[in-house]
Order: structure tokens, then C-alpha cells, then sequence
């Protein structure tokens, strides 16, 4: 019921899923920075999170977890699930029992896995960006290669819920914790559409500033600045931007084009 990709770039490891199911990002992801990354999913065994998760943090390898997990589950005919390692080694089961079409890909550094689809080009596609996209920025790669499985035709019976989560060490919301990503979309008309949305969102809110585009606040640009705030009601672009989340992106003496587009827009400019 549900088509997910599961991968490592780099330091960051983490999972796109969407499925015609609510809240799919509530069952299915989990990852752990320096450990691995897997999805569960068809009829999902929300046990295979912990479980496999501290096996690879033992040691065990992707292949040897999921065998594990397997072994001891005698529901594993109706399971699917993908594995990857933090050095990138990457697995995925499908079921016998798992309803049509099902199935999934595995090669370095990432896994893809589907059930209820509408058939192996959603699978195949999603791989196929994933593989074509490397330049990409690792949330972005993911959340791009779902998009193509949901436009190969995604889950057999609709649409409801997406999520991304990704860790990467260090790179949580202000510098706290690993959790880079973890967007979800529990109920929507378009899901995929939704997370990308959310993503962008995301990525101004706590993305972090490119130095070589600040731009410096002097001149008619600190006049425009000083202008639009006190349209707003404000005195001070700290303020504003501390208010609107945007703190992350202040910069002495300079602004971030994102910030300035921002405020262009809250003051209808």
C-alpha cells in the first residue's frame, strides 16, 4: 500500500515514502546517524524500526538485519522492507504475500520498495531519478525520486499521505540534534506535491545562507529595508526576521536574498 525510497549521501541517511494510507511517515521511517536508515512497509511491522535499527548499530550489516528481522516474524510473507547502512550497503525484501504489483530494487546506496502499486515502473522510475540526480542536495534527491514513482502512477489505489525524514549529523534545526528533515504530509488530495512544498518552505525557514550572495545593506537597499519594515510595523530587521524565523539567516551589515524576498512579500512589494 505504500512506495518508499531509503538511502544514504554522504554523512545523511533517510527515507521517502507516499502511500494511500494516513499518516504513512508515522509507520514507516526510521534512521539513525552513523547507523542506517529502513522502511516497513505492505503490512508494516513497526517493530523492524528499533529492532533493526540497534543490529546495525551492533554491527550487523543490512543483508544480516534484515535476515534477522525475518526469521524471528511469522507475519514476514506480508512484509516489505528496505535497508540501508551508513557505509551504504543496501538490501530490500519483498513478501510473497504482499499484494500486486510488489516489488523493489536495491543497488549502492539506496533501496526502493513498493506494494499496491500500479506497476514496476514506479519502482524502476524512482530509482532511475535517484541514480540520474546525485547533484541534487540529499532531501531534495529523495523527495525528487518519489515524485518520479508517484508520476509512474504511485499507489494502485490513490493518494494520502508523504513524509522525508533524514538525519545527517549536526545538521538539525539551529545546529541541534540530527534530525535534518522530518516533514510530513498525513492527509492531501496531492501528497508528493505537498512535501515538495513543505521542503521548499523548509529550506527557507532553516536553509542556510550562501555568503557569496548576501548582499551588502547600504545604499538604496538599506533604504528599501528600512521602508518595507516600517510598513510592517517594525524598526529593526532583527526583529522582523527573529519573529518570522528567519534568524538563522541574519548576517552583519549584509541580507540574505531570501530574507529580502521575504520581506518584499510580507509587505506586499
Amino acid at each position: 500500500m505504500t512506495f518508499s525510497i531509503v538511502a544514504r549521501q554522504g554523512t545523511a541517511l533517510g527515507v521517502a515514502v507516499a502511500s494511500k494510507f494516513l499518516s504513512v511517515g508515522a509507520l514507516v521511517p526510521a534512521a539513525e546517524v552513523g547507523v542506517g536508515a529502513l522502511a516497513t512497509q505492505a503490512w508494516a511491522n513497526v517493530a523492524y524500526r528499533p529492532q533493526g535499527l540497534a543490529m546495525l548499530r551492533s554491527g550487523v550489516g543490512p543483508a544480516g538485519a534484515l535476515a534477522a528481522l525475518l526469521a524471528a516474524d511469522e507475519g514476514r510473507a506480508h512484509r516489505q522492507l528496505g535497508v540501508v547502512g551508513a557505509d551504504g550497503t543496501a538490501v530490500t525484501y519483498t513478501g510473497e504475500e504482499c499484494l500486486p504489483w510488489a516489488g523493489g530494487l536495491a543497488g549502492d546506496g539506496y533501496a526502493v520498495q513498493g506494494n499496491v502499486l500500479t506497476g514496476p515502473e514506479v519502482v524502476r522510475d524512482t530509482a532511475a531519478v535517484w541514480l540520474a540526480s546525485a547533484e541534487l542536495p540529499f532531501a531534495e534527491r529523495l523527495v525528487a525520486a518519489l515524485a518520479a514513482g508517484d508520476a509512474a502512477g504511485g499507489d494502485a489505489r490513490g493518494r494520502q499521505s508523504a513524509a522525508l525524514y533524514v538525519v545527517d549529523p549536526g545538521r538539525g534545526v539551529g545546529g541541534w540534534g540530527d534530525t535534518a528533515y522530518d516533514l510530513r504530509v498525513d492527509d492531501h488530495a496531492d501528497p508528493v506535491a505537498e512535501l515538495r512544498r513543505l521542503l521548499a518552505v523548509h529550506e527557507v525557514l532553516h536553509g542556510a545562507s550562501d555568503p557569496a550572495e548576501l548582499l551588502p545593506l547600504e545604499g538604496e537597499l538599506a533604504a528599501e529595508v528600512r521602508e518595507l519594515l516600517g510598513a510592517l510595523g517594525y524598526d529593526s530587521l532583527d526583529r522582523w526576521a527573529g519573529l518570522e524565523n528567519l534568524e538563522g539567516r541574519l548576517a552583519e551589515g549584509r541580507i540574505d536574498p531570501v530574507v529580502l524576498a521575504h520581506l518584499r512579500t510580507a509587505a506586499g512589494a
